[in-house]
This record gives C-alpha cells, sequence and structure tokens, in this order.
C-alpha cells in the first residue's frame, strides 16, 4: 500500500511538471516589463519595511528617555541665550552671581523650608545635578564662541558651577535626557525624578528674574564672529 501510494505521489508530482512545462511560452516584452514593475515594487516595499524597523527602534530608544517639561518661561529663556550670542555678539559675563552652587544651594534652603527637614532625595538628586554640570559643560552645553572664554577662565581645579550660573545650567536641562538614557533606571524611580527635576525648573522658572541675565555681556570680542549662525 505505501508503495502504491509512493508510486500514485510520484506520478502526480510528474504531470505537475509536465505540466508546467508545457504552460511555459516564451516572455512578451510586456510580460518581461510587467515582472520587472512587480520585482522594483517589491524592493520599495523590503526598503520601507526596514526604514518603518529602524524607525522602531528609534521610538522605542525615545520612550526609555527621562521626559523632562521645561516650563514656556525657561523655553523662551533659551531662544534669548541663543540670540543673544550669534544675533548680537555678546557672551554671559562671567564669574556669574548667582552661581549654579548658589542655586542649587537657594534650591535646597527652599526645600528644607517647606517640607521641614532636608531629605536625602533631594540632596541625591542635587548632587546629581552638580556633577552632570561640571562634566557636561566643556563637552556639550558650550557653543563654540563660548571656547575661549571658557578656557581663560576655568582654570585648574576650579569647577564650571563655580563660575557659570543659570543660563549654561538650563542648557543641561535640555541635555539631561540623553545623558540619562545611558543610566539604568527603574521606571518607579525615574517617574519620581522626572517630579523632582520639574520641581526645581519651576523654581528656577519662580526666581527667573533674579536667577537670569537681562543681558549679555558685548565688551570683548566673541570668538568666531561672523562665522556661521549655528557654530
Amino acid at each position: 500500500m505505501k508503495q502504491q501510494a509512493l508510486d500514485k505521489k510520484q506520478g502526480v508530482d510528474k504531470n505537475t511538471k509536465s505540466g508546467r512545462s508545457a504552460q511555459t511560452k516564451p516572455k512578451s516584452s510586456s510580460d518581461a516589463k510587467a515582472e520587472k514593475e512587480d520585482h522594483k515594487n517589491n524592493v520599495t516595499k523590503g526598503k520601507k519595511r526596514k526604514n518603518d524597523l529602524g524607525a522602531e527602534k528609534d521610538t522605542v530608544s525615545l520612550e526609555k528617555l527621562v521626559k523632562i517639561q521645561i516650563p514656556p518661561t525657561l523655553r523662551k529663556q533659551l531662544v534669548d541665550d541663543w540670540e543673544f550670542i550669534f544675533q548680537q555678539d555678546k557672551l554671559v559675563k562671567l564669574p556669574r552671581s548667582p552661581t549654579v552652587d548658589d542655586i542649587l544651594q537657594k534650591y535646597l534652603d527652599y526645600r528644607t523650608k517647606k517640607d521641614g527637614k532636608v531629605t536625602d532625595p533631594v540632596g541625591e538628586v542635587l548632587k546629581g545635578i552638580r556633577c552632570y554640570f561640571d562634566k557636561a559643560l566643556p563637552v556639550m552645553l558650550l557653543y563654540k564662541k563660548e571656547r575661549k572664554q571658557y578656557q581663560e577662565t576655568v582654570v585648574g581645579d576650579v569647577s564650571p558651577s563655580t563660575i557659570y550660573g543659570a543660563e549654561h545650567l538650563l542648557r543641561l536641562f535640555v541635555k539631561l535626557p540623553e545623558l540619562l538614557a545611558y543610566v539604568n533606571i527603574e521606571e518607579e524611580t525615574q517617574t519620581r525624578l522626572q517630579q523632582k527635576l520639574l520641581d526645581f525648573l519651576k523654581f528656577l522658572q519662580k526666581n527667573h528674574s533674579t536667577f537670569f541675565l537681562s543681558a549679555y555681556d558685548g565688551s570683548k570680542s566673541v570668538e568666531g564672529k561672523g562665522k556661521g549662525k549655528h557654530d
């Protein structure tokens, strides 16, 4: 029975193959063109699928970022900061007062008075902000036009947080999500961190007129003057 079934199957396969060969005809030019178009469309679809996968990968990484909502007043401050430097060729006059260290201490005093005690999480967050600021400033928080000023001002073991002020501290919050993406943070911890960072930004906004300059210094020539505005 098995042999008969095998013979029967081989007969069907043979008939199928002979049927296919009998149906094969020379391709006309229109058929060849249509086949070429189908192949082209399949390649395009393949590329699109690949791009979609890439986009999905980017989306996943973005979802891991700590979301920091910068208040409208401070967003405008970032725009003004850029305009002072690139449109008016001015720099923040250094050293600043209050400095980043001063502002962090003022916030700690504010939280202590409000909460009735110094809470460890707040202290740790402020230490982290100071550490990130000192490390990130020369690497990613300065415009090209400010580098000469940095080299002349931050000499030896001086910490940038004792020289720079709110203008450059605010720039850190734009970069923080990118920096924190490299840190393994649990979801619950990340949520609490976002709340604390937002509270600090609201403190900056509340004291905007005290912490931020209303005008920058134009007494010194700015490095890179006349070069591309996006340097």
